[in-house]
């Protein structure tokens, strides 16, 4: 399984979100993203974002100001 990692650390709301979006419409079912945020709004759009497009939150995990979230593309790509 390929995992895809994104480093958006410094990047505060919307932005987390808006480019986690743009990269699970890049992947491909089955593939996953491993996103790195430090804006505390993240904890909670990452996952109503996940919730929206019907991809998958494996884990979130946090560690200080750093919030790691490994998500699994399930849905096809739409265009």
């Amino acid at each position: 399984m390929t995992t895809t990692k994104l480093d958006l650390t410094g990047l505060k709301c919307p932005l987390p979100a808006l480019k986690t979006r743009k990269a699970l419409k890049a992947l491909r079912a089955g593939e996953r993203l491993e996103v790195h945020c430090t804006d505390p709004l993240a904890i909670i759009d990452i996952p109503n974002l996940l919730n929206e497009m019907g991809d998958r939150l494996e884990s979130t995990e946090r560690d200080g100001d750093r919030i790691v979230f490994v998500i699994e593309k399930t849905q096809a790509a739409t265009t």
